[in-house]
């Protein structure tokens, strides 16, 4: 157990080294989060902007920068999320095939990166909530909390599915990019006619709008709105496990395949290396260095 304890404590610290060298995110995390927050409730006005809310059914009118200060909030949250375990995934793949190679447990690798998004998820949820309530009271501040960060999660998971299959990282960080902000855009009732409509029931963070929507601006259960984005936060963790699980499969299939250089008993750990015989050795060869 104390072997056990000792590999998932030694992954976790260089998953968590790997977010905090990561100074661009950081500086997402500390300036991003309130400045667009802050910007949200100054520029756009206050009038009320009625919307029904399909996980309760109630209709809604709070003020339009209040609104957009919680889209905004999700929005933010999900992009840091989805970049930071982007970029560890991106950056950390061959160091992740390594350690495999070496036989480093795979299940401590999994769980050590899981445990440093969900720390991650809830810092930033909570900084992200911090800053709302500096500007107006939620009124059930825990479970936005909540709904940010199942939000955070689900992006994440998809940080590391799009790191392990994407090639460069552009591509990686334009989808990250394009995705949140479709995704969240479609579901603002102040920028979309079709927020209300029954296709945003099938976007990523559908569960957590409706659940962070119920929890800034009514006293109703925002359950509902949890359990849904809790099926794409499992989906999106299962499609991560499951594409880290192939890459270092992959590595450590190549790592037990034979060479065809090295025969048995030849370089492998099973006798030592010894020259392979070549076209001009031999007895004869042997006869011919002597005359």
């Amino acid at each position: 157990m104390k072997r056990h304890w000792s590999l998932f404590a030694t992954a976790s610290r260089y998953a968590l080294t790997g977010h905090a060298r990561n100074r661009f995110a950081m500086l997402l995390v500390v300036v991003y989060i309130p400045v667009w927050i802050a910007l949200a409730y100054v520029t756009i006005p206050d009038q009320p902007a009625p919307f029904r809310l399909r996980a309760t059914g109630e209709v809604l009118s709070p003020p339009g920068n209040h609104l957009t200060q919680i889209t905004g909030a999700l929005n933010a949250v999900t992009l840091i999320a989805g970049f930071m375990m982007f970029a560890a995934t991106f950056t950390g793949g061959a160091f992740d095939r390594r350690l495999a190679m070496a036989g480093y447990p795979r299940y401590h690798l999994v769980l050590a990166k899981l445990s440093a998004l969900t720390l991650v998820c809830a810092a930033v949820a909570a900084y992200a909530t911090a800053a709302v309530a500096f500007a107006w009271p939620p009124q059930q501040p825990f479970i936005l909390v909540a709904a940010l960060f199942c939000a955070a999660l689900t992006y994440g998971a998809l940080g590391v599915v799009l790191g392990s299959l994407l090639r460069r990282e552009v591509e990686g960080m334009f989808a990250i990019l394009m995705i949140s902000i479709l995704d969240v855009a479609l579901q603002n009732p102040l920028s979309s006619s079709g927020s209300d409509s029954a296709v945003v029931r099938f976007l990523p963070t559908y569960g957590a709008v409706q659940a962070s929507m119920s929890a800034a601006f009514s006293d109703a259960s925002a359950a509902r709105g949890l359990v849904i984005q809790s099926l794409w936060l499992t989906g999106a963790a299962s499609a991560g496990f499951l594409v880290f699980r192939r890459r270092t499969r992959n590595a450590l299939t190549s790592k037990r395949r034979p060479s065809v250089l090295a025969p048995r008993g030849h370089g492998t750990a099973e006798g030592p290396r010894v020259p392979l015989p070549s076209a001009e050795s031999g007895p004869g060869a042997e006869r011919a260095g002597r005359t």
